[in-house]
């Protein structure tokens, strides 16, 4: 369960400078020897070397190939035609796909990494399934869900379609199809429709987020802000906060009543950024 249930109140503040968390090494982190400052909008926790070195050891960039551990093979839906192919360690079972947001999934298959690794990229050449796809879809997608049985119906359509193509590795051992919703463990029926949903922007040294928690969604925690006569960012709005954003700051208690960190609309984000990426599967 999210340790951010609805109508749980946050009033937070950041505090001092957002520092590099450093590398995760054998579970543990060690902190960034260079004591790197970070930007406040960005939703990466590391410098640029510390970065560098994680990927030196990292199945998402292809450098830890002698992993002997089993991997699953996973379809992951988050709206009408956002269907992505991915992988993740088996014994993380669905942690991956609720980090990601995915509304619905469902297994492929379980085995060796590098046959996992196969068997994605030939779905994304085979059928043009994609590895990943940015948050900005993602979000909008949420707002206008078609029902259940019809998710579970455009995950089943690709399931049977990926387990008939020729070249599936042979040490790949195909898993029936069953699907998994997270609508309900998200609180996707608390949120807006498409388009009534602000974004909250990065934090600044003492910028404060006063609200009550609508939904969590992967890293996005979706709040009721705080209304207050006077001041503040967007009062009584539901807007999103990519929790992300709040690694590497210290946080204190807010102690104001309204939030100051920045509010923008659709319209605003549009004309601010295009259709960015996020980070690998």
């Amino acid at each position: 369960m999210s340790p951010l249930p609805p109508g749980k109140a946050l009033a937070f503040a950041a505090v001092g400078e957002r520092r590099c968390l450093g590398v995760r090494r054998a579970g543990r982190w060690i902190v960034c020897p260079y004591g790197a400052v970070l930007e406040g909008e960005g939703v990466k926790s590391q410098c640029p070397r510390c970065a560098q070195l994680d990927r030196s050891r990292s199945v998402a960039a292809d450098t830890m190939a002698d992993d002997p551990r089993p991997y699953g093979v996973y379809l992951a839906y988050f709206g009408p035609g956002l269907v992505k192919v991915g992988i993740t360690a088996a014994e993380r079972g669905a942690a991956r796909l609720v980090e990601q947001g995915a509304v619905a999934y469902a297994w492929l298959g379980r085995g060796p990494l590098m046959a996992a690794r196969r068997a994605e990229a030939l779905l994304g050449s085979a059928l043009g399934v994609p590895d990943r796809f940015g948050k900005e879809a993602k979000r909008a997608a949420r707002g206008a869900l078609p029902p259940l049985p019809e998710r579970a119906a455009e995950l089943a359509r690709l399931h049977g379609v990926a387990l008939e193509l020729a070249g599936w590795p042979e040490t790949l051992e195909p898993v029936g199809f069953a699907s998994v919703d997270h609508a309900e463990l998200f609180g996707l029926e608390r949120l807006p429709a498409a388009g009534g949903v602000a974004e909250l922007g990065g934090l600044t040294a003492g910028a404060e987020v006063v609200g009550e928690v609508v939904a969590g969604v992967g890293p996005d925690v979706y709040l009721r802000l705080a209304a207050a006569g006077g001041g503040g960012e967007g009062g009584g709005a539901v807007a999103v906060l990519d929790a992300r954003v709040l690694s590497g700051w210290v946080l204190g208690a807010a102690r104001g009543t309204v939030t100051t960190v920045p509010v923008r609309w659709a319209a605003e984000r549009g004309r601010e950024r295009g259709g960015e990426q996020e980070g690998l599967f």
